[in-house]
């Protein structure tokens, strides 16, 4: 299937070439109609894609014509009452983006970095994007950490756990095992805690000293234990 379609894409090409030679120097006239379909076309690709395929329309003005279809649907001047309207999506996905991802960014440096862009909100309109979803000004976000930046300063200092099961062949028949796995962030080193066909609290309890024992332990020097809510697992973070 995706041979066939890369052969389908490289046809069209080429068949979009052809059709430019035939027209030559021409200047092709878009109706308003076919400049909505290709612009719909175009933003699902992105620019990247675009530079690659697009033949008869270069994918700045195809990005063009969409911010434009935007802007013409959020275009609120015969029905607008008193007061300021609101930013358009793309704006408003912007500054929300610009914000998560810059927590020290305040109204004016996102406003500069829109101005960068060719937008020209108000600081008052992005203040309100902000406070609409919820985000912080800049001083209390960039007070609290990511998860991500969370990882990055404890990686040396977290172990995970979970339970994984197995079906083993026994004098018996079949049965199912219960195993306890520890892996070290940092290294990514896997220990196998205990294997069990039934994880009671005795079994737990004994697994629990093992990790955290001073000497050989895999907890040792270790702070943070990341598991889920179950039992089993709340029981090595509470001996820990």
């Amino acid at each position: 299937m995706n041979q066939q379609q890369q052969q389908a894409i490289d046809y069209l090409r080429e068949e979009n070439r052809v059709l430019r030679e035939q027209l030559g120097g021409r200047r092709l006239r878009f109706t308003d109609d076919q400049r909505r379909r290709l612009a719909a076309r175009a933003k699902g690709l992105g620019r990247r894609a675009l530079a690659q395929i697009a033949m008869i329309v270069t994918p700045e003005t195809l990005l063009a014509w969409h911010r434009k279809l935007i802007a013409r649907k959020y275009d609120g001047t015969a029905r607008r009452g008193p007061g300021r309207p609101r930013a358009e999506e793309e704006i408003e996905s912007l500054v929300v983006q610009m914000a998560i991802e810059n927590r020290d960014w305040g109204y004016t440096r996102i406003v500069g970095a829109l101005l960068n862009l060719g937008y020209n909100p108000a600081r008052g309109t992005v203040a309100n994007i902000l406070k609409r979803h919820g985000i912080e000004p800049a001083p209390e976000r960039s007070r609290k950490s990511t998860w991500k930046e969370f990882l990055a300063q404890h990686w040396e200092l977290i172990v995970a756990s979970d339970f994984f099961t197995v079906e083993v062949w026994t004098p018996t028949g079949l049965q199912r095992f219960i195993v306890l796995f520890f892996i070290e962030l940092s290294t990514r080193r896997v220990e196998i805690g205990g294997i069990s066909a039934a994880a009671n609290g005795l079994w737990m309890n004994q697994i629990a000293r093992n990790v955290t024992d001073s000497v050989d332990g895999l907890l040792t020097g270790k702070r943070y234990l990341i598991h889920d809510r179950d039992r089993c697992s709340r029981s090595i973070f509470c001996a820990r």
